[in-house]
């Protein structure tokens, strides 16, 4: 039969790993929540590590600990909000072992929990922007916020440096689940050429959203320097949900850091939750040069 010789590419599958601190158990109750909105199944993972090993050591209890805990989370979230839950304990890296297990179970997002830019720890260390950047689904960053009623309000900045429009798809598909509004934020140009290059891309976006039927507004930042924080304080004014930015793991801007742009947004101040789309799945000659119709 024709349909067996593909592969399904994803099952519909939020991922969300788990080092069991507070702020990864708020981690779960956000993707819990939103894989219910999705109508997606949910797997919490565990990283079997060297700091794993070491805080059993320090419980002074053993490895079948950690199939308890998540056995609670499974019993508790699913009786909950009734959506089907898994879990999963894995030996390995975060880094490799995350992104395996993605492929394995063919996850469509993960919501990752963070303590902030200063007191990353527990499982995911100092290296939870590796981790982020190096996902090949999207990851959406959370902190303490809870998820209260979902994604009303989210803002979508857009700019020539950090090309935006693949990351339309999520934008239309959680416009449309929430019924939200996008805020798109551009990020202004004194030159002719850029100013051009932006309107086509802020049209597309907007040609998408219009057929779409999706709610937007337009407004540009008051200059060009400093954009990640004209983000962060745009979106604590417009009571933002949610942040949507594509990451550029591996690619050079001129005079832009790539790194501490996406660590600002990812961990602000605000807790406002974050995802981050990585072009990964197109290839960067297609990310650089693809439009929209």
């Amino acid at each position: 039969m024709e349909t067996g010789k593909q592969e399904k590419k994803y099952n519909n599958i939020v991922l969300i790993p788990t080092d069991f601190s507070e702020v990864c158990s708020n981690a779960i109750s956000h993707g819990v929540k939103l894989a219910k909105f999705l109508g997606y199944k949910v797997f919490i993972l565990h990283i079997i590590n060297k700091e794993t090993k070491s805080a059993l050591k320090k419980k002074n209890v053993g490895i079948d600990y950690i199939d308890s805990r998540l056995k609670e989370y499974k019993k508790y979230y699913t009786k909950k909000y009734e959506v089907d839950i898994e879990t999963m304990a894995v030996e390995g890296s975060i880094f490799s072992t995350i992104n395996t297990v993605i492929s394995e179970i063919k996850a469509n997002l993960m919501v990752m929990g963070t303590h902030g830019k200063k007191g990353l720890q527990h499982v995911f260390g100092s290296y939870a922007m590796k981790v982020v950047e190096e996902s090949t689904v999207p990851v959406v960053v959370v902190q303490k916020r809870s998820f209260k009623s979902g994604y009303r309000n989210i803002v979508f900045p857009v700019s020539n440096d950090l090309e935006p429009r693949q990351a339309v798809h999520w934008a239309k598909l959680m416009g449309k689940l929430f019924n939200a509004t996008i805020h798109i934020y551009i990020c202004p140009e004194k030159e002719t050429a850029r100013r051009t290059s932006l309107a086509i891309i802020t049209k597309q976006i907007t040609t998408v959203f219009d057929t779409e039927k999706v709610a937007y507004n337009i407004n540009t930042a008051p200059k060009s320097t400093g954009f990640a924080e004209q983000i962060i304080s745009y979106s604590v004014i417009q009571h933002a949900d949610l942040i949507m930015i594509m990451t550029r793991p591996n690619i050079d801007v001129a005079g832009f850091s790539l790194s501490a742009w996406d660590e600002k947004l990812m961990f602000n101040d605000a807790q406002i939750p974050v995802m981050g789309i990585n072009p990964i799945e197109y290839g960067y000659q297609y990310y650089e040069w693809s439009m929209l119709a």
